[in-house]
């Protein structure tokens, strides 16, 4: 049997340089995706054995695409970790700009839609299947000036959960799980250094971000599927 494919959306980010490291050092193959070729593929190569693939993820066809190729190239994929977002705000509630919402509804939510849609039946049929996202606290907490994106972000999470709900369905019936990582902010070696006097109170670092990814292909469905993860802030 092979070892879990687990494709990454959005790994051009320090986030999905660490979290495929995990998946990696774990035995896992990897599929990394983006929208730049040149950022992805410089991506993939921090990470040996991580494959660099390219696709507009906001737009269906395109994934649709993406995921055909990928049947025929690799088989069905056995987890989708889906890290494309961004972060806009503003100033209260009428500081909400409609560019800002089209920007995260497109990067957060569109592409979330879009792929969860299109290999959701290689999850739901393999016997470690795992959709998870990053989301953050806001959600919980939001203000006024985070509007838009407390808002899409909770959208994303109801998502999740409506995923979550179809994997514990027949003919699925608790194989595969849909998760929300929860996290105030994520830090990484390089913020690190460019501010060395800050402490980034609340942050989780992106390696223990990589870890839990990675855990969640060794924990039963039962335990998580449709859990909210609230992640410890670094030490």
């Amino acid at each position: 049997m092979n070892s879990p494919l687990v494709l990454i959306a959005g790994g051009s980010s320090a986030a999905g340089i660490a979290v495929a490291g995990a998946l990696l050092g774990a035995g896992m193959r990897v599929l990394t995706v983006g929208s730049d070729a040149e950022r992805i593929s410089a991506a993939a190569k921090l990470t040996e054995g991580a494959v660099p693939l390219v696709c507009n993820l906001a737009d269906p066809e395109d994934v649709a695409e993406l995921a055909a190729d990928l049947r025929t190239g690799y088989g069905r994929i056995d987890g989708l970790i889906h890290l494309v977002g961004g972060w806009r705000g503003g100033t209260g509630i009428t500081g909400q700009s409609d560019s800002d919402w089209d920007f995260l509804h497109t990067t957060v939510l569109t592409t979330l839609r879009n792929t969860s849609k299109a290999f959701y039946d290689d999850l739901a049929a393999s016997p470690v299947g795992r959709l998870a996202i990053v989301s953050s606290t806001i959600v919980t907490n939001p203000s006024a000036g985070d509007a838009n994106y407390a808002a899409v972000k909770a959208a994303a999470e109801t998502w999740v959960r409506s995923v979550a709900a179809g994997f514990a369905a027949p003919p699925a019936e608790g194989a595969a799980a849909a998760v929300v990582l929860v996290v105030k902010a994520l830090v990484d070696a390089t913020m690190r250094a460019r501010s060395p006097e800050r402490t980034f109170p609340g942050f989780t670092d992106v390696d223990q971000l990589g870890q839990t990814v990675a855990g969640l292909f060794t924990t039963p469905a039962a335990d998580i599927n449709g859990a909210r993860l609230v992640l410890a802030p670094h030490s």
